[in-house]
């Protein structure tokens, strides 16, 4: 695997070099550990002129969740606790006779590039910009196997919850036992804070859980997500409770289902990322819920939960092969409830099957 991470690093030399960088500092904890592999807490990873260092707060160990650095990586433990990773990295980078460093101002508080700078005040700071998020977008296939691991554990998780009896617990109960079985089937932890809504409360994106409990006849809308090895996907699925669907809550389902469908659908190489919003979101408006459309119809998945390409009206560029993204469109309607239906996919072209589902929990509408 070192080849892997040394070979991303070369990408980003190429990339800071021709903007007139001699070396680059990455802080951004999870674009340290795309090309690093993995890192304590607080660590930064200095591109320098003659090798690249892991500058840690701490030495690395093994825990299970965290693994270790690259070993062909050099790694600088801080001599002292309480110093800053960043400001030490810096003060090196000039050591070693650099002129310039490429930092990652989207990342860096005001307080600590002032920090940078002082350290090294003859260090011309630039801005890296989101280069290694860029690099991030298309994963190669160990990351979309960690990816399909974690949507395989959500998948379990969520199908053994629908077994038990829901009737009568609360939100917050449900989300609890659901992050509790994806740890106990192998998951890192949940990719994000589990959102289970019942009744009123379903079909809103993001709902935080709270102690309603679950009524007959309720919608229940749940989503959550897996981490494994740092990979984080996403799953959302709503039920019916108890008893048959009213024929409201079947006509909405439909709906939402064919808007899921065809942005799914719609996921090629080459495909702009708003023409699968568009496809989406052309279903939606067309059945006049305009007053619900959502913001972004998906977004792409991986080290992050919510990372590009961010598929929504606005959103610039077109798909690659390889990019896992989310097709989550959903429809909330006030004071009644909603639905929510959210698959995790892998861009891949038509001569290799079309989009590859990770997530495959049934979509059919199931009273439970």
């Amino acid at each position: 695997m070192s080849e892997v991470y040394a070979n991303r690093r070369s990408r980003l030399r190429e990339h800071f070099n021709a903007g007139g960088a001699a070396a680059a500092l990455v802080t951004r904890p999870a674009n340290v550990r795309y090309l690093a592999a993995a890192a304590p807490r607080g660590s930064v990873l200095l591109l320098g002129q003659r090798e690249d260092l892991l500058v840690c707060p701490v030495p690395p160990d093994d825990r299970p969740t965290e693994g270790r650095p690259d070993e062909a990586l050099p790694v600088h433990v801080l001599p002292a606790p309480g110093g800053d990773c960043a400001v030490t990295a810096a003060g090196l980078a000039a050591g070693e006779g650099a002129e310039s460093l490429a930092v990652e101002e989207h990342h860096l508080t005001v307080a600590r590039h002032r920090a940078l700078a002082t350290v090294a005040p003859r260090l011309r700071l630039a801005d890296l910009g989101a280069a290694v998020e860029q690099l991030r977008v298309v994963k190669d296939e160990e990351e979309i196997s960690c990816l399909r691991i974690g949507a395989e554990i959500a998948d379990q998780a969520l199908g053994e919850l629908l077994e038990s009896i829901l009737v009568g617990r609360t939100e917050r109960h449900l989300a609890l036992e659901l992050e509790r079985r994806l740890v106990d089937h192998g998951a890192d932890g949940p990719a994000f804070p589990t959102s289970v809504a019942t009744g009123p409360n379903s079909g809103r994106r993001g709902h935080r859980p709270t102690d309603r409990r679950v009524e007959e006849g309720d919608f229940l809308s749940v989503c959550l997500g897996a981490t494994y090895r740092g990979y984080r996907c996403e799953i959302g699925r709503t039920f019916v409770i108890g008893t048959s669907p009213a024929d409201w809550q079947v006509e909405l389902y439909d709906l939402v289902f064919a808007a899921q469908r065809a942005g799914r659908e719609s996921l090629a190489p080459g495909t702009a990322y708003r023409d699968v919003d568009r496809a989406a979101r052309q279903v939606l408006d067309s059945a006049g819920r305009t007053e619900a459309l959502p913001a972004l119809t998906g977004h792409g998945v991986g080290l992050e939960i919510d990372e590009d390409p961010q598929l929504a009206p606005a959103a610039v560029g077109k798909l690659d092969a390889c990019v896992p993204v989310t097709v989550e469109p959903g429809v909330h309607l006030p004071g009644r409830g909603g639905v929510r239906i959210d698959d995790t996919l892998v861009v891949r072209p038509e001569a290799d099957g079309g989009p590859e589902l990770l997530t495959i929990t049934t979509k059919e509408l199931l009273a439970l």
